[in-house]
């Protein structure tokens, strides 16, 4: 879009911080109009008020039906349409599996996984009747090849992932297009608690660019950028990397950590 205004809209769920933060402001820059989610809006506000007549901020938990609903209508009776959806809240807890609960992991899913059912089924209905749309959902390379500690986490993730591919088998003949999207190691609040030197970890506010950028893609993988698509195929062909990684560089292995992307 180059900064020129346009009447697309797109929701973004997570987007109080890290990526989804990064992501709105960028969409914001390019012309769109946006919809930040979250259960803290305290960024947000501030960003509202420099574009009052280009973003709306919901406080949204993605756990909760009634939140959703609320937000997603609040979006189509302000603007009268959902261009893109993209589905980018999640949280962690970051420990050695014996150290998880069932509710931890529970707790992971509701957000995680549920949170993308619950929005994507906001939206789906609109889509349909307007024939058109795109919902993104964010996912990991953790949920193809997993991470010590995070086994609750890549779950999800690897839920999301079969669920992508299924959505797109039952909309083949519409034009609605459902994409997975993966981002590099970002340094989000969430993941600075993994312990890893920063230099590993990509700027939020650069992969939040470079995502608004793919913002109408319909393909089935969005990657944010060619390296991580290239360090994702070489992690899945030798998983014995990530392990290797993790303990090389990780530090916070043991440690209950909770965040939200």
């Amino acid at each position: 879009m180059n900064g020129s205004v346009t009447d697309d809209v797109v929701v973004v769920t997570g987007a109080n911080e890290g990526i989804g933060h990064g992501l709105l402001r960028a969409l914001l820059a390019d012309g769109y109009r946006v919809a930040g989610l979250d259960v803290d809006v305290g960024n947000l506000e501030p960003v509202r008020g420099a574009n009052p007549d280009r973003m709306r901020v919901a406080e949204c938990d993605v756990t909760v039906d009634g939140d959703v609903e609320t937000a997603i209508d609040g979006v189509l009776d302000e603007w009268g349409r959902i261009d893109v959806l993209v589905n980018n809240a999640a949280m962690f807890n970051y420990a050695p599996f014996a150290e998880q609960t069932i509710d931890d992991t529970r707790r992971e899913f509701e957000v995680n996984y549920f949170g993308y059912v619950r929005t994507i089924r906001a939206v789906l209905p609109h889509m349909r009747a307007r024939g058109e749309g795109i919902i993104h959902n964010v996912s990991s390379g953790v949920g193809l090849v997993g991470t010590p500690g995070l086994t609750g986490y890549a779950s999800t993730k690897g839920a999301v992932e079969a669920l992508v591919r299924s959505l797109r088998l039952e909309l083949w003949d519409e034009h609605v297009s459902v994409t997975v999207v993966h981002p590099p190691f970002t340094n989000t609040r969430s993941a600075a608690e993994l312990g890893f030197p920063p230099w590993m970890m990509s700027d939020p506010a650069e992969v939040g660019r470079n995502l608004a950028g793919k913002i109408d893609s319909t393909g089935p993988v969005v990657y944010a950028d060619w390296p991580t698509r290239i360090g994702l195929a070489l992690v899945r062909r030798f998983p014995a990397l990530v392990r290797w990684g993790t303990e090389r560089f990780g530090t916070g292995g043991g440690t209950a950590g909770r965040g939200s992307d």
